[in-house]
């Protein structure tokens, strides 16, 4: 028999995720018993006091790593410190729009005493419900940049998609668009999780072990049974391609962008991408890089595909919200590049455009929430010309992150696409570094089509109008903008802090 042992657990590196969980409890506590007019502003002050908690434990659990943070489960080093402060910090931003923009349901004005008005009564219910789901949310986030098992990472991804999918929905009261978003990003999520699955099963059997080590450690050893370690790695790698929206598994993406409440589908498209990326480069350094010759050449050429299949498509959008959804798909591709590069340079330039794309991409989706006619928000960028003369500031600030996204010198964008693109120079692949700029070139099209729209076209009264930002949604825009002006301008003390603090435990 056995000798049962008591698992050791290091809080202090743990404390993040505890904290993140905890606030989420209490979070589904205060649904259930508080009043209801209070739910609002408790939800709010308990999910930033949560958030900001957590990010002061993990600084302060900075310098003390260790692959036993959790048994052989989880890892706290230097780059997941990195990948779970970004999170935290878009996660912040982010819950500041949500606070703005819980009120998914609402709907239009009806006659006093009709049955459209007490519809509109019910629609109008504040979603609290957004806080605690947002928060388990960010805590299966956290886990999954950190687990270094693969029954850890398959927890972990189930903890941040589940949520998701529920957040999809919210505005089903409004919008028929937010019903199908939410059943198809399930559906299809379940469908990838399923490959997933059936990638743990292939590896364990290849390598007898679950840990990025022991499958690290098979892969030295060369045990032969290499086409369950093949299976292994494209099931494995299709379950992490979905997350990130890449080609050929990017279906869900623009109608999942485009249906769900703008709010959530800004913290959707930013922190998950952090998290998932997070993961891939952790699974490829870690457990994989001894295989290299045989996943890199499919890699890369998803990558390519993914580049190009995204910045052209995004020309012929005319709906901003899936314009944006294409655009995240080529800057997946871009991502990609830090993956398929493996070394030092390109973890380190990974997470610094991971960070810089997920603030642009909340304060992007910011400004989208703010653009309304007498029915809800207008996505359609025919109604969105002469912006610039009817709302200057909001059309400079969405064309300010606009250039970000299409690497204009000065923005945070063109500082992450020349680090990442020197990356894979480094590692010697011409064709992601040509496509690269290619597709970046093409990009800056439909970009800049946008901005020309705003300003050199006359505006047209069909009762498209800007909303008066609270304090939340301006704080989110702001920070945005701050942050991507400084990561532009002055991109040298934090390039510099992610190049020493940036490392894999093996």
């Amino acid at each position: 028999m056995g000798i049962f042992t008591s698992p050791i657990l290091n809080y202090g590196m743990l404390a993040p995720i505890l904290v993140v969980l905890a606030g989420a409890v209490a979070g589904v506590l205060i649904e259930a018993f508080a009043p209801r007019k209070s739910r609002s502003s408790s939800q709010l002050v308990l999910s930033v006091f949560t958030l900001v908690i957590a990010l002061v434990a993990l600084i302060r659990a900075r310098g003390t790593y260790s692959n036993k943070a959790a048994m052989n489960s989880i890892t706290f080093d230097g780059a997941g410190y990195l990948l779970q402060m970004s999170i935290l910090i878009i996660a912040i931003i982010a819950i500041l729009l949500l606070a703005d923009s819980d009120k998914f349901a609402a709907a239009p004005t009806a006659a006093p005493g009709s049955d459209e008005e007490r519809q509109a009564q019910v629609a109008n219910i504040r979603v609290t419900e957004i806080y605690p789901l947002t928060l388990f949310a960010i805590a299966g986030m956290l886990i999954f940049t950190v687990a270094t098992d693969l029954i850890m990472l398959f927890v972990a991804l189930e903890v941040l998609s589940l949520p998701l999918y529920l957040m999809a929905g919210l505005a089903r009261r409004r919008r028929l668009a937010s019903q199908e978003a939410a059943l198809k990003y399930f559906l299809l999520g379940a469908f990838s999780s399923a490959f997933f699955l059936f990638g743990i099963a292939y590896l364990y059997g290849y390598s007898g072990s679950i840990t990025f080590a022991g499958i690290a450690a098979a892969i030295t050893g060369g045990t032969a049974n290499d086409v369950f370690l093949l299976i292994g790695i494209s099931f494995v790698s299709v379950g992490l391609l979905f997350k990130v929206s890449a080609v050929p598994f990017h279906s869900w993406a623009p109608d999942v962008y485009q249906g769900s409440p703008t709010a959530v589908t800004a913290f959707m498209a930013a922190a998950t991408k952090v998290a998932a990326f997070g993961a891939m480069l952790r699974i490829f350094y870690v457990a994989f890089a001894g295989d290299v010759w045989q996943w890199r050449p499919i890699l890369t050429a998803i990558a390519l595909i993914t580049m190009v299949f995204g910045s052209l498509v995004a020309i012929s959008q005319r709906d901003v919200k899936r314009m944006l959804a294409y655009s995240s798909i080529a800057h997946a591709g871009f991502l990609l590049s830090g993956v398929i590069a493996l070394n030092k340079s390109g973890l380190d330039a990974t997470i610094f455009y991971l960070f810089a794309y997920g603030i642009a991409t909340v304060g992007a989706f910011a400004i989208v929430s703010l653009v309304n006619d007498a029915s809800g928000e207008v996505t359609d960028l025919n109604r969105w010309a002469g912006l610039g003369k009817r709302s200057p500031w909001i059309a400079i600030a969405f064309s300010f992150l606009l250039l970000a996204f299409a690497g204009i010198p000065l923005t945070s964008g063109f500082v992450g696409k020349f680090s990442i693109f020197s990356a894979a120079y480094e590692s010697g692949n011409t064709a992601i570094l040509i496509t690269g700029v290619l597709s970046s070139a093409i990009a800056a099209f439909f970009y800049i089509r946008v901005v020309v729209l705003m300003f050199f076209k006359d505006p047209v009264e069909d009762g498209t109008s800007v909303v008066i930002p609270s304090i939340y949604t301006r704080i989110t825009i702001l920070v945005s903008l701050a942050i991507t002006l400084i990561l532009g301008v002055f991109p040298a003390p934090v390039l510099d802090y992610i190049s020493q603090t940036a490392f894999f435990l093996r």
